[in-house]
């Protein structure tokens, strides 16, 4: 299991998602950061915050 807490790369957010993968985690978080943060486009740099906030669970 993978887990994700949003605060950790934007501050205030309080979004938290636990999935089987990292695939299913990270498109989970594509469709929070469009519809909560108004992000159409996510920049490789993001991407890499995210993975790197990922933890195992």
């Amino acid at each position: 299991m993978k887990s994700f807490a949003c605060g950790d790369v934007v501050p205030g957010c309080e979004a938290r998602w636990v999935c089987s993968t990292e695939d299913e985690l990270l498109a989970s978080v594509g469709t929070h950061a469009a519809s909560a943060h108004g992000l159409t486009e996510v920049s490789p740099e993001l991407v890499d915050s995210v993975r790197r906030a990922i933890v195992t669970v």
